[in-house]
């Protein structure tokens, strides 16, 4: 949950940034920034010997081919599209999550599990039933849940990979990775002659949201996400994903916007559905009624 918050909180600082500045280049920036934050602080704690061991090759693979390259499909999907279709789609993660659990790590399906991802998906679904857009299909669509599926396996080969590294350092290598991966897909489109940004229209307004929407929205933000998959599993953690439309709404809030009812339920439904899935909330009406005999 704290890690969707983060996150949200620096989804608002974004709209600053998405017209002046390409997706791509956007991204490759934005995941840098957030491995230069990160580095310097895992050094402190750990100490220059960890990093070193730390698996670099398998890092900057598993980071640029996954976690990046899930980015850079998503910058493009959208891009085809509109945000509405990107983030209905991201309401599907937790099926990728449950689908890569049950392959790789013969995940039982309960009835639990069950209902608290369509709980889950439905207030997705339903913090979005306000919006203007609408969603998008094609190639568009399939770039944007191709992102999710890349995206959902690089987070759990961060935490499977490196089983000695904590989760400060695990985030770090792989951000890393996805630094070099998609900066070097950013130089390629740059080379090959692919928009730049509109400098005259960025100031230090949009330096403090990109502040925000590289370090307060994915290093912080990844740093709890895979503390969260260590613990409670791909799955689970995220099942958490639906419910940012309304922490958007929340921060949103705070800054003088508008209050919507529709997606505070909606993040009741999704808060319910989570509670149900980690078995928090018992499924006592699944249970059998006993049998009588005459």
């Amino acid at each position: 949950m704290l890690s969707m918050l983060v996150w949200a909180a620096g989804l608002p600082a974004a709209d600053l940034l998405i017209g002046p500045v390409p997706p791509l280049l956007l991204t490759a920036v934005r995941i840098a920034l957030a491995a230069l934050c990160l580095l310097p602080v895992w050094w402190f704690m750990e100490g220059g010997a960890t990093i070193k061991n730390a698996g670099w090759l398998k890092g900057i693979a598993i980071g640029g081919g996954t976690i990046g390259f899930g980015a850079f499909l998503l910058a493009a999907g959208q891009g085809m599209t509109n945000a509405v279709t990107a983030v209905v789609i991201a309401a599907s993660m937790p099926v990728v999550g449950i689908a890569i659990e049950v392959v790789l790590d013969e995940r039982k399906i309960t009835a639990s599990l069950l209902v608290g991802l369509v709980l889950s998906f439905a207030g997705g679904l339903m913090a979005l039933s306000g919006s203007k857009d609408s969603v998008g299909l094609g190639l568009g669509a399939v770039l944007c849940f191709s992102s999710m599926v890349f995206y959902t396996l690089g987070s759990r080969m961060t935490v499977t990979s490196f089983p000695q590294l904590s989760a400060l350092g695990q985030t770090t290598l792989t951000l890393s990775g996805a630094a070099i991966g998609i900066g070097a897909a950013a130089a390629v489109n740059a080379l090959l002659g692919g928009p730049g940004p509109d400098w005259s229209v960025l100031g230090i307004k949009e330096l403090g949201a990109l502040a925000l929407y590289s370090i307060g929205g994915l290093a912080i933000s990844q740093v709890l996400w895979i503390v969260s998959i260590g613990n409670i599993g791909i799955a689970l953690s995220s099942l958490h994903m639906n419910a940012t439309p309304f922490y958007v709404m929340i921060i949103l809030f705070a800054m003088g916007g508008a209050w919507n009812w529709t997606q505070a339920l909606a993040a009741a439904i999704v808060g319910l559905g989570v509670l149900i899935a980690q078995g928090l909330i018992p499924l006592i009406f699944l249970k059998a009624a006993p049998v009588t005999t005459r």
